[in-house]
C-alpha cells in the first residue's frame, strides 16, 4: 500500500500532470498530421526527457504514444490519409462513412473504443507483467539467450512481409550495436581509429534520425497535391456510442484481446494488430458485404486493437527488456537513461515506479476522451498546417535536441546519417523495425551468450540442460527449421508438384 501511495503521489504531482498535458497535446498534433507518426513523436520527445525525473519522463512517453495512435484516425477519416500506420487498416471505411455524412460516428467510434481497448490492455499489463516477472526471476543467462533469440526470430517473421530483408536489417542492427567498447571484453570494435566511436553509436541520436529525420526527408520530397478535407460539420461524436457498445460487445472484446496479444509479440505493434483485427472482424462479421462501404463494425474492433497493443507491448519490454514495437524500443532507451533497467528486478526493487506506470496508462486512456474530443473539434485547422512551415521546425527540433543531450556535434552527424540511411532503406522495401531490435537486443544477446559459454566451459549442450532453456531452445530451432521442413515436404516423393510451382 505504501508503494501504491507513492505511485499516486508521483503521477499526480504538478510537474507530472503538466508534462502529461503537454505531451498529450503534442501527441495529438503529430498523430493528426499526415506523414508524421507516433514513433516520430516519441523520438522528438526523447531529448526533452533527458532533463526530467524518471516518472515524468515515462509519463511523457505513455501519454504521447496513446494520443498519437488515436489521432491518426482523424486525417484518415477526413482526408483519406491515415496519420499513423495503426489507422491505415480502416481508413477507407472511415472515409466512406464521412462521405455519407457520418464522420462524427466514425471519429467517435475511433475515440471511445480506442480508450476502451487501451484500458483493457492496461488491465492485462497490470495482471500479467508481475506474473511474468516472478517467473523470470529464476531465469539464468541460458534462458535469456534463447528468449532473446526467439523474440528476434518472431519479430522478423511477424513484422516483415519479406523475411529476408527483415533478417538483413536485423544483422545491420547487430553490426551497429557492436561498434565501440560496449562488449563483454571491452575491446574496441569497428571504430576506425575514431575516439568518438569508442562509446559506440549513440542509440537515441540514431532513433531520432531513423524515425524523425527520415520522415522529414520523405515529406519534403513528396510532391503529391494535398487532399481536400471533407467539409461537413462534426456534431456530438459521443452520440450513439452506447448503442454501438451494446450492439458490438464481442467485437470490442475480440479487438482488445487480439491487440494485447499481438502487441506483446516482439516487433509486431499497433499497426499489425490493427490490420489483423480488421481482417478478423470482416471474416467473422454477420454483414461482411458492408465492409468497405462505410460500416462502423471494423472501426470499432480495429480501434480497440491498436490502443490495447500499446499496453501489451510494454509487457516484454518491462519484464525482459525486449521491445514489443518501435515505441517500446524508444521507451527502453529512456528506461536505461533513467537507471530503471528493464527486467524482473524492476518489479521488486522499484515497486512504486511500477505502480506509477500502471496509473499513467489508466490516466492517459481516460483523458484521451476529453482531449480527443477537443482535437476532433479543431481538426480542420490542424490538417491545414502547411508542410513548408512544419518540416523545418521539426528538423530544427531534432538537431537542437540531439545536440543538447551530450553537447556533442558528433551525435548530430549520427542523427543525420541515420535519417538518410533509414529513408533510402525504407524506399527500397527494407523495414527499419528489425534494425532497431538488433541494436537493442544485440548487446543483450552477446552478453548472455558469453556468460553462458563461461558457465558451461564451452559446452554447447549446456544451453539445453535446464528445462525452460531446453523448451525455448527447441522452440527457436523449430521456428528456424519450419520453412525448410515445409519446403522439403512439398517436394517429397509421391507428392504431386503443382504446375505453377514446377514452372
Amino acid at each position: 500500500m505504501d508503494a501504491l501511495a507513492q505511485g499516486f503521489a508521483m503521477v499526480f504531482s504538478i510537474e507530472t500532470l503538466l508534462i502529461i498535458m503537454a505531451s498529450s497535446l503534442f501527441g495529438l498534433f503529430v498523430g493528426a498530421v499526415p506523414g508524421l507518426s507516433a514513433t516520430m513523436a516519441l523520438a522528438l520527445l526523447v531529448p526533452m526527457t533527458f532533463f526530467m525525473d524518471p516518472i515524468p519522463a515515462l509519463a511523457a512517453m505513455v501519454s504521447c504514444s496513446a494520443m498519437a495512435i488515436f489521432a491518426g484516425d482523424i486525417p484518415g477519416c477526413l482526408l483519406r490519409m491515415p496519420g499513423t500506420a495503426a489507422s491505415a487498416a480502416y481508413t477507407d471505411e472511415a472515409y466512406a462513412m464521412a462521405r455519407k455524412g457520418q464522420a462524427d460516428i466514425a471519429l467517435g467510434s475511433g475515440l471511445v473504443f480506442s480508450a476502451i481497448g487501451g484500458l483493457f490492455g492496461t488491465a492485462v499489463l497490470i495482471v500479467a507483467a508481475p506474473l511474468f516477472a516472478e517467473f523470470a526471476l529464476n531465469f539464468t543467462s541460458f534462458e535469456f539467450f534463447w528468449l532473446i533469440l526467439l523474440g528476434i526470430t518472431c519479430a522478423i517473421v511477424i513484422s516483415s512481409t519479406t523475411p529476408l530483408k527483415g533478417a538483413i536489417m536485423l544483422i545491420l542492427g547487430f553490426l551497429v550495436a557492436s561498434v565501440g567498447m560496449n562488449n563483454p571484453a571491452a575491446f574496441p570494435r569497428f571504430t576506425a581509429g575514431s575516439t568518438d566511436l569508442l562509446g559506440g553509436i549513440g542509440f537515441l541520436p540514431m532513433l531520432i534520425g531513423m524515425f524523425a529525420v527520415s520522415e522529414v526527408i520523405r515529406s519534403a520530397l513528396d510532391r503529391s497535391p494535398r487532399a481536400t478535407i471533407i467539409d461537413q460539420p462534426i456534431h456530438n461524436v459521443f452520440k450513439g456510442m452506447w448503442q454501438l457498445t451494446v450492439k458490438y460487445p464481442k467485437q470490442i472484446l475480440r479487438g482488445s484481446v487480439l491487440g494485447t496479444v499481438v502487441g506483446a509479440l516482439p516487433g509486431a505493434g499497433s499497426d499489425i494488430a490493427s490490420w489483423m483485427s480488421y481482417a478478423l472482424s470482416k471474416k467473422l462479421s454477420k454483414e461482411p458485404e458492408k465492409f468497405g462501404t462505410g460500416h462502423v463494425e471494423g472501426i470499432i474492433e480495429s480501434g480497440a486493437a491498436n490502443n490495447s497493443a500499446l499496453a501489451g507491448a510494454w509487457i516484454p519490454a518491462l519484464v525482459f527488456g525486449i521491445p514489443g514495437d518501435t515505441l517500446t524500443a524508444i521507451v527502453i532507451g529512456v528506461l536505461y537513461m533513467k537507471n530503471l533497467n528493464p527486467g524482473p528486478s524492476l518489479f521488486t526493487t522499484n515497486p512504486e515506479n511500477m505502480y506509477a506506470i500502471y496509473i499513467l496508462f489508466i490516466f492517459a486512456n481516460l483523458i484521451m476522451i476529453p482531449l480527443g474530443w477537443a482535437t476532433i473539434k479543431v481538426a480542420k485547422r490542424l490538417l491545414g498546417v502547411r508542410r513548408e512551415i512544419l518540416l523545418p521546425l521539426i528538423l530544427m527540433a531534432c538537431i537542437v535536441g540531439t545536440f543538447g543531450m551530450n553537447n556533442s556535434p558528433f551525435d548530430v552527424w549520427i542523427m543525420l546519417a541515420a535519417g538518410v540511411a533509414a529513408y533510402i532503406l525504407e524506399e527500397n522495401g527494407f523495414p527499419v523495425a528489425p534494425a532497431i531490435l538488433g541494436v537493442v537486443l544485440g548487446p543483450m544477446l552477446e552478453e548472455n551468450f558469453v556468460k553462458s559459454m563461461i558457465k558451461s566451459d564451452g559446452e554447447v549442450l549446456a544451453f539445453f540442460s535446464r528445462p525452460v532453456a531446453g523448451v525455448l531452445g527447441v522452440l527457436t530451432l523449430v521456428v528456424w527449421l519450419y520453412p525448410l521442413l515445409r519446403h522439403g515436404f512439398r517436394r517429397s516423393p509421391g507428392r504431386a508438384t503443382p504446375v505453377g510451382e514446377a514452372l
